[in-house]
């Protein structure tokens, strides 16, 4: 995770350099101050947005919010590694659920971070999905908005995700919607309609 957060990082520096020598050349230009002040504010807005909308493109796993429901097709479970310096990680390959328990996105692989009890449950369905049965889940709120291992106040109303990593307010699991968890649960049947028999 840590070279896929340098890469994302990199690539807002790089959007931050161009801003500063865009502005630099706008200090120059006899242009009016409050146009000068909205380029600035515009300018290091983007790099912001760029930042988290780049997580979301990513061809790895991404850091950010699991639908409420979904289909779980494929798990990796990497458990932490001290001596590296690797705190482990929980790859999630999902596909989202509609009301009626179709699948209707298109699978994305998500990234979560790791806790003991997580991986005990992502293992344990991941046997179930190899043994030939389906495995779905939801997304739910811890229940405490001061849950015991997170640094601040967990974010009740961000969207679903994984596990807290205790990072804090600028933490980008946090950031991402990850203040809930993820229940994992035999895939349940598709509600079909009701059919017409004259």
């Amino acid at each position: 995770m840590m070279s896929l957060q340098t890469a994302v990082l990199g690539l807002s520096l790089a959007y931050v350099v161009l801003s500063v020598l865009l502005l630099a050349v706008l200090t120059w230009l006899p242009v009016r101050r409050l146009v000068k002040i909205a380029a600035i504010l515009a300018a290091s807005a983007v790099y912001v947005v760029v930042f988290f909308a780049t997580q979301g493109l990513l061809g790895w796993s991404a850091p950010v919010a699991v639908p409420d429901r979904f289909q779980v097709l494929w798990t990796r479970v990497l458990e932490p590694n001290p001596a590296r310096g690797e705190p482990g990680a929980i790859h999630l390959w999902l596909e989202e659920l509609d009301d009626a328990n179709l699948p209707s996105g298109v699978p994305r692989a998500y990234l979560l971070p790791y806790s003991r009890d997580l991986a005990g449950r992502v293992s344990a369905a991941q046997a179930e999905i190899e043994k030939g049965h389906p495995q779905g889940g939801r997304a739910q709120l811890f229940g405490s908005p001061s849950h015991a291992g997170v640094m601040g106040v967990v974010n009740t109303g961000a969207p679903p995700g994984g596990d807290p990593s205790g990072g804090g307010l600028l933490d980008p699991e946090f950031l991402g919607g990850q203040s809930k968890s993820v229940d994992l649960v035999p895939l349940p049947k598709p509600v079909l309609p009701a059919k017409d028999i004259p």
